[in-house]
């Protein structure tokens, strides 16, 4: 251990455990009220199941509670010491489950994988890229209109009041440009 004192905060949860030590619930409370986070968390990393977790903080603050005449402040932090135990006690939980059952490697070969295929992501960033090429060649009105109405779910209704034209225009610069993007796909141009 380091020869630094010992800070404000753990100089206080020494004195309240050992005033916990010599019975005082009011300490304990105290020391609870300001270790449990931290304590819950170090639980947590072994024992994920928050159910578990709890019963295990619980079974943790009885220990602390009946050995707290142990704690020995010239070997370690209040927060340490307790941390200590709430790692062996998610530790011992964890080792105390039953053993699971290990099926064979060789039979996960027959499993259907129902995510995209490896490929996919590089498929569709090639696609959205050509997409992306072909809205660039139309007319900025016409590509704005159809990125509106088919990326952005606006209505024909309210893109046209949008731009302040008919809805008959704005249909036709949609279909127009969506005839000249397909040209562009199917060319291979863009």
């Amino acid at each position: 251990m380091s020869s630094q004192q010992p800070s404000a905060g753990a100089a206080e949860l020494s004195r309240l455990l050992l005033r916990a030590a010599d019975g005082d619930a009011a300490a304990f409370q105290i020391f609870y009220d300001r270790t449990s986070a931290k304590l819950f968390g170090v639980i947590l990393r072994i024992l994920p199941e928050r159910q578990e977790a709890e019963d295990v903080l619980q079974e943790v603050f009885v220990t602390v509670w009946r050995k707290a005449a142990t704690f020995d402040p010239a070997r370690a932090s209040p927060i340490t010491w307790a941390a200590t135990i709430a790692r062996n006690r998610a530790i011992d939980r964890l080792r105390a489950r039953p053993a699971r059952p290990m099926a064979p490697v060789e039979d996960a070969l027959g499993l259907a994988d129902d995510g995209p295929a490896p490929d996919a992501g590089l498929v569709a960033s090639q696609e959205a890229r050509r997409l992306a090429q072909a809205l660039a060649q139309l007319e900025p009105r016409h590509a704005a209109a159809i990125r509106a109405c088919y990326f952005e779910g606006v209505t024909y209704d309210e893109l046209a009041a949008r731009e302040q034209v008919p809805v008959g225009t704005l249909k036709s610069w949609v279909r127009r440009g969506l005839m000249r993007m397909r040209g562009h796909l199917e060319g291979g141009e863009a």
